[in-house]
C-alpha cells in the first residue's frame, strides 16, 4: 500500500469487501452493468498499490517478484473484460430485436 494512503489495513479490507460485493453483483443481469463499472473503477484505484507492491518486492529481493510484475499488465485485459459488460448494449439489443 502506498504510504500516502491513510489507514492502509482498513483500506485493504474495504477494497476486498468491495471487490467481493462487485463480483456477486456481476452475477445478476439487473446489476451487472453497475458492477462492471465498479470493477473498472476498483482496478484503476488499486493500480498504485500494485505498483507499490512491485517496488517493495524489488527492494526486498522478494522471490514472488514475478507475481507483482505480472499483475500490472494483467489489469489491462481485466479492465477490458469488465468494460465488455459495462458498455451500453441497448443499441445492439434494439438492432437484434428488429
Amino acid at each position: 500500500m502506498p504510504s500516502y494512503i491513510p489507514y492502509p489495513y482498513a483500506t485493504i479490507y474495504i477494497s476486498g469487501i468491495v471487490e467481493s460485493l462487485l463480483g456477486l453483483l456481476l452475477l445478476f443481469n439487473q446489476t451487472r452493468r453497475f458492477a462492471a463499472w465498479g470493477v473498472i473503477t476498483l482496478l484503476v484505484a488499486v493500480f498504485p498499490a500494485n505498483i507499490q507492491m512491485l517496488l517493495n518486492y524489488i527492494h526486498e529481493d522478494n522471490p514472488r517478484l514475478w507475481i507483482a510484475i505480472l499483475r500490472l499488465p494483467l489489469q489491462i485485459p481485466l479492465i477490458y473484460w469488465a468494460w465488455t459488460f459495462a458498455k451500453d448494449n441497448t443499441s445492439e439489443k434494439a438492432n437484434s430485436a428488429g
